[in-house]
């Protein structure tokens, strides 16, 4: 959820991090060794047998996810992915409704958490949401436990049932990605800085989920997150497709990949820079926060700045001409920053402090509600990494121990490693296109008083999107969607594609707004208009 703001805050060089490289022994090679290792504690071992023989090549698939044991691991993986196995655990927590499952995905030296929910429908036949947060670097927790989750976290006395939980009538899982976010890590200080990089993990791990768990095979999938996400998910699910290919070539069921749904996306970079003007300077959402004179600077330079990333990071990629462009557009919008030597937490909190007089960035409407401790507005954040730090609970979730003691929601060191590579700025409008094209559907939502990954970019970059449909989508009108029989947005669709406001609604939009994202997704999932 963290996203747009804390690239803004890396490519203005104002993040100081310490990277925390964990350093453990391989459980790779424990098993190799042909010991049943500890996890946590001595009532959490991991079970070496395996769902296939990497010598044999053989496979024999888990059928069903009741044979996880609630106390120790089972490792399961695919002779179609040799460097990768998954690790899972039955894990009673957060919704004691449906059963509920931790683990991880191991590649090699690299280990990818996530955790999975059935639905609290009907769980044999529902369709599967895969949610990842952006950053790049921020964990899916956020989500699960602020957001859309089956519990949620706002205090000290830790989770409560959610009653507008996405699992309401969909199988969901939560990952978090890439190495080094959560409670993932790396054993040798192995790290991702690409989405192209993390897309090839993503599309591997469900790849042997639904290998293993039979009940899956041709189960509807819908890749889901917000903000950086809308780089992550258009690339994570052309991996998918593409890989369909091969799985349907060596005798294997392909994924039945359906939509992809992301809120206030960050998907067309050179599109969106220039709106965060509109939301400050013009009446988008709210009245203008900016002073006359800052909005006169602004306007002025937008121009300019329009021209020379055309120019440097669309029309040809020069990695260093890209980024001086970025860096001087960013600081002639959003304000210079010369704070040096400080947290990156306190630093960040600064920057949206001067930035927006108090506002909260993810919710123009609204003040901030916390400064201290990286919360970035929203206390709920300490609250659930206080939660997330507590050994018992990392011993219930299977966390490994290699895994730093003090949970963080978002981590500076992938975040600065995606800002050096200059990802933000990759290509990414071409995947939604060939996806749109493929049978894809595509939902894209965004909270109306979000300025970060604000509605009116997402609007401008769909409304100019190049595919077979795009005269189709920009003739429909924006119309009224509506909740209970009150206005809940606007919307316009055809062809597959949907963009989707949702009124007085932030950044994270199901938290803002749980009854509004519910129905949206139930409309989404049951392929209905909104």
């Amino acid at each position: 959820m963290l996203s747009h703001l804390i690239w803004f805050a890396s490519a203005l060089n104002i993040i100081v991090f310490d990277h925390l490289v964990a350093a453990t022994s391989s459980l790779n090679q424990i098993i190799k060794e042909g010991q049943t290792p500890f996890h946590a504690d001595s009532s959490v071992r991991v079970n070496a047998a395996e769902s296939y023989n990497s010598n044999s090549g053989q496979f024999t698939p888990l059928e069903s996810l009741d044979v996880l044991s609630s106390t120790q691991f089972t490792i399961f993986g695919h002779p179609a992915f040799p460097k990768y196995s998954v690790r899972a655990k039955r894990t009673k927590f957060c919704d004691g409704t449906v059963n509920a499952y931790t683990g991880y995905i191991d590649i090699a030296a690299r280990h990818l958490f996530f955790y999975s929910f059935e639905s609290r429908s009907n769980p044999a036949k529902d369709d599967v949401i895969l949610w990842t947060n952006g950053g790049p670097g921020c964990s899916s927790a956020v989500g699960l436990f602020m957001e859309l989750g089956p519990c949620r976290i706002s205090d000290e006395r830790g989770p409560k049932f959610h009653n507008e939980s996405w699992n309401t009538n969909a199988n969901v899982i939560f990952i978090d990605q890439p190495i080094g976010v959560g409670f993932s890590y790396a054993e040798y200080g192995e790290s991702v800085s690409t989405t192209e990089e993390a897309a090839k993990d993503i599309a591997a791990f469900v790849a042997i989920f639904f290998e293993n768990f039979r009940q899956f095979k041709g189960r509807a999938l819908h890749l889901a997150g917000e903000s950086y996400a809308g780089r992550y998910i258009p690339l994570f699910a052309a991996e998918l497709y593409d890989q369909n290919t091969r799985l349907a070539q060596e005798g294997l069921t392909p994924i039945n990949l359906k939509s992809i749904m992301i809120g206030n996306w960050l998907t067309d970079f050179l599109v969106m820079l220039p709106t965060h003007y509109e939301m400050q300077c013009e009446n988008g959402s709210l009245p203008p926060i900016n002073s006359i004179s800052d909005c006169v600077a602004m306007k002025k330079i937008l121009p300019r700045c329009t021209k020379w990333l055309q120019a440097e990071c669309h029309d040809h990629f020069d990695d260093i001409d890209c980024a001086a462009a970025t860096s001087f557009c960013q600081e002639a919008i959003f304000g210079r920053f010369h704070l040096t030597g400080m947290d990156a937490a306190l630093l960040l909190v600064q920057f949206i402090m001067t930035l927006f007089l108090g506002k909260n960035p993810y919710d123009m409407s609204r003040d901030c509600e916390s400064e201290v401790n990286g919360e970035l507005c929203y206390a709920s954040i300490a609250h659930i990494e206080k939660y997330l730090s507590k050994p018992d609970v990392r011993t219930l979730l299977g966390v490994d121990p290699a895994v730093p003691p003090n949970f963080s929601s978002c981590d500076m060191a992938v975040n600065s490693a995606f800002e050096r590579s200059l990802d933000m700025l990759h290509h990414t409008v071409g995947y939604v296109s060939a996806l749109l094209e493929r049978g894809v559907r595509v939902l894209v939502y965004a909270g109306s008083y979000d300025w970060s990954g604000n509605w009116i970019g997402n609007e401008r970059w769909t409304l100019g999107l190049e595919w077979s449909g795009q005269e189709a989508f920009a003739s429909q009108e924006l119309r009224e969607w509506m909740v209970d029989g009150k206005h809940a947005g606007v919307t316009r669709s055809a062809k597959g594609l949907t963009f989707a406001t949702v009124h007085a609604a932030g950044h994270m939009v199901p938290y803002d707004k749980p009854k509004e994202a519910l129905q949206l997704l139930k409309r989404w999932l049951a392929g209905q208009q909104l």
